[in-house]
């Protein structure tokens, strides 16, 4: 069996890219017109708004790659080598500080206006 050409490979290959724009745009639109309108009584749109809907979000909360670019783990990676070259006691003052300023969730109910307690310290002193 003879391979396509590149040429006639890249021809056959833009009537699939037409059609999955006119797919996706057709799936954002019958969602924001089946789900959005009965639930938040906004206005309908059209099949170029929701594709203009679908660009927008791709733009704002994607990349173009589909990997999200070399920078996606970066954040992670940097603060688990922050983390692992952190003595116990660092870790628990971090743990701390976090916990207080993210509201010590799952700690305290929302009507207790009380802090969590620093963590103990160890008594380093000798003879005691």
């Amino acid at each position: 069996m003879r391979r396509l050409s590149r040429p006639i490979r890249f021809l056959l290959f833009i009537p699939l890219i037409a059609i999955g724009v006119f797919v996706f745009g057709e799936i954002v639109m019958i969602l924001w017109n089946g789900v959005l309108t009965p639930v938040l009584n906004v206005h309908t749109v059209t099949f170029w708004q929701g594709l203009g809907i679908l660009a927008l979000s791709k733009i704002l909360f994607s990349s173009f790659n589909g990997r999200g670019g070399p920078r996606r783990d970066y954040w992670k990676r940097r603060m688990m080598q922050k983390w692992d070259n952190m003595t116990p006691e660092e870790r628990e003052k971090f743990k701390y500080e976090w916990q207080n300023r993210c509201g010590g969730w799952g700690y305290k109910g929302w009507e207790s206006g009380v802090q969590r307690s620093e963590p103990a310290k160890e008594n380093t002193e000798p003879g005691i």
